[in-house]
């Protein structure tokens, strides 16, 4: 069989080869010990076209081991290579295996996951002062986020966002004044369970107390044809402030960040045909007396990944189980509105930086007077409606 465990391959005595098969970027942030890059989409073409350019360097005298994302671009290979007469295996879970028995091994260890909480905890405070910690505080402050008396819902997704502020806060009841209370809250929608796995070792890795609740959103909104994101994403805020409200939260946090705020403003524009902003904090509709804060508004997104790079952190990239193909095998938001966004964003950046800087200010700066029309409260107001009242 060409499908081999993370302990098997270490258990594998042998001279061995292991190859990772990811893209060269996410290979040089960090891999198995001694492993070698070849690009699958190479192996790919050698196999389809019977070339040789990357398959010359597979031996065929050893064992070789195929590192994919979690697995399903190494075993297709391992599957065409083995009836090829190499000895050649797919990990099973891939580099998502990989970084889970890196991180058992450290949770084995209370000494050193006690020491990895302090560290992260220490970085937050020194080496992100300015990007990250004052920014939080100032976004708190300025929009007056927390009151006294407040018991917060820290909503974690498992991504780098949501683990950042969960941090965060705790960081702020340790050093800032103790007039609120926060609970850790993780919903499981339906996660497979690496990602499930991952949001609970990295909660017990980063010294995080989470509560965890179950629904069956993802198999809800399956059904939904080739859109069922803007339905999953309701059904998910509204059980977040159900399960908030019922433990005694009158607030749930999102992670959105200052790259999310932007990104929202410019998709309104050019694929909505309005001006809007996502809000640093609202009142909910249907649920009374909750509101949603985003603590994360003024932090920079690349500010985040280097909060995480810097501690060595591994968090899920995509939470959602219909679209988790791409995300778990490296994708990114490619070919969605927010990714062209983004790139977008990027591209007009490079030539000016003040610019995003600007489209975050502009839903600040709105002239009323030089709007054709907008709308208050449901209500639409037009600029001949006072015309003449010159």
């Amino acid at each position: 069989m060409y499908i081999r465990t993370m302990e098997e391959l270490k258990n594998d005595d042998r001279e061995k080869l292991v190859i990772d098969v990811r893209d060269k970027e996410e290979f040089e942030k960090e891999t198995y010990p001694d492993a070698i890059h070849i690009y699958w989409e190479d192996l790919r073409k050698d196999i389809d076209e019977e070339t040789d350019i990357f398959l010359s360097q597979i031996p065929k005298d050893k064992p070789v081991y195929l590192l994919c994302y979690t697995g399903p671009r190494s075993e297709e290979i391992a599957a065409d290579l083995s009836d090829r007469g190499y000895e050649i295996y797919s990990i099973d879970g891939g580099y998502h295996a990989y970084l889970r028995d890196k991180l058992a091994n450290l949770l084995g260890d209370e000494e050193k996951t006690d020491d990895k909480a302090k560290d992260v905890e220490r970085s937050i405070v020194k080496k992100f002062r300015k990007p990250i910690w004052r920014k939080f505080t100032k976004a708190i402050n300025e929009y007056e986020m927390i009151q006294d008396g407040d018991k917060i819902a820290v909503c974690i997704s498992g991504g780098k966002d949501s683990m950042l502020m969960a941090k965060l806060f705790q960081e702020l009841y340790r050093h800032g004044k103790k007039n609120f209370e926060v609970v850790f809250l993780v919903m499981n929608p339906g996660y497979n369970d690496i990602n499930y796995e991952t949001i609970k070792n990295n909660a017990k890795l980063l010294n995080v107390p989470i509560t965890v609740f179950k629904s069956e959103i993802f198999d809800i909104v399956a059904g939904e044809g080739n859109s069922p994101c803007y339905l999953c994403a309701r059904m998910r805020r509204g059980h977040l402030y159900s399960k908030a409200k019922e433990l005694g939260c009158n607030k749930i946090a999102l992670g959105h960040h200052y790259d999310d705020v932007i990104e929202t403003i410019l998709m309104g524009m050019l694929y909505g045909a309005q001006i809007q902003t996502m809000m640093p904090k609202l009142h909910s509709t249907n649920f009374e007396g909750m509101e949603l804060i985003r603590p994360l508004y003024l932090i920079r997104e690349q500010d985040i990944i280097h909060w995480r790079e810097y501690n060595g952190l591994h968090f899920i990239n995509c939470a959602c189980r219909l679209t988790e193909s791409c995300a778990s095998c490296g994708g990114t938001e490619q070919g969605s509105k927010r990714g062209e966004i983004k790139e977008l964003i990027k591209m007009l950046a490079e030539k000016d930086p003040i610019i995003e800087k600007n489209i975050f200010r502009s839903v600040e700066n709105v002239n009323l007077s030089t709007i054709v029309a907008y709308k208050k409260d449901g209500v639409k107001h037009h600029f001949l409606d006072s015309y003449d009242e010159v």
